[in-house]
């Protein structure tokens, strides 16, 4: 009875054996077949890297005798410079129909394609930090950025002593004591006309963007305005 039930149940064992075998017999079959991991595959599977701007960056400029002065491109505008060179701030009204007025504030200084910062304003006991970004301003990329007139942002500049502008990677501007930005954004807020003293004019050159902006030259850093 014994040898019965062995006989019985040997098939059985035998064809398990083979199922088995011809299994492992694929799994090798496939393994051959499919190459191993390469670096071009560890490439693939990491997310793309954010994009890194590696402009040098610049110097502070030289600010002694810088002044404010009326822009000859708008009514409500104005440039910050030393007289007779490129200026380095622009600062402007923007009074759109139908929308609150904003300023607009202008870093001359090369900024790399599709970059973005904040621009600190600092002193007159207050800190003010504003969205720039790199834009197209004739033909080169700057650091801009826009904010209603009434933000808290801008009060920095309404008080009549020293101030700095610093935009990482463009140097920190040294603002001398003027009450003309306070005047600018005082009458964007009011809608009233920007009227300047004969002793407050000054002559600072806003010159032509392609044909003076330095950019190679980071030891002026004198970027003209629009």
């Amino acid at each position: 009875m014994k040898e019965a039930s062995s006989l019985s149940t040997s098939p059985h064992r035998r064809n398990g054996q083979s199922a088995s075998l011809l299994g492992i017999a694929l799994f090798s079959l496939l393994a051959a077949c499919k190459p191993p991991p390469t670096d071009a595959d560890l490439a693939r599977d990491m997310p793309a890297a954010a994009p890194s701007f590696a402009s040098d960056p610049l110097p502070s400029p030289e600010t002694e005798g810088a002044v404010w002065a009326l822009s000859p491109q708008a009514e409500r505008r104005i440039i910050y410079g030393v007289p007779g060179e490129p200026a380095l701030i622009a600062l402007e009204c923007i009074e759109d129909t139908g929308e609150l007025p904003s300023l607009q504030i202008t870093r001359l200084s090369p900024a790399d394609e599709g970059a973005g910062a904040l621009l600190a304003l600092v002193g007159n006991g207050h800190i003010g930090r504003i969205a720039v970004d790199a834009r197209d301003v004739g033909g080169r990329d700057f650091w801009q950025g826009d904010l209603q007139a009434a933000a808290t942002q801008w009060e920095p500049l309404t008080g009549p002593r020293q101030l700095t502008v610093t935009v990482p990677g463009a140097g920190m501007v040294t603002v001398n004591p003027s009450t003309i930005p306070g005047e600018l954004i005082e009458a964007c807020r009011t809608g009233e006309p920007l009227v300047l003293t004969p002793a407050e004019e000054t002559d600072v050159e806003e010159a032509d963007v392609e044909e003076d902006a330095n950019e190679e030259n980071p030891e002026t850093e004198s970027s003209p305005s629009p």
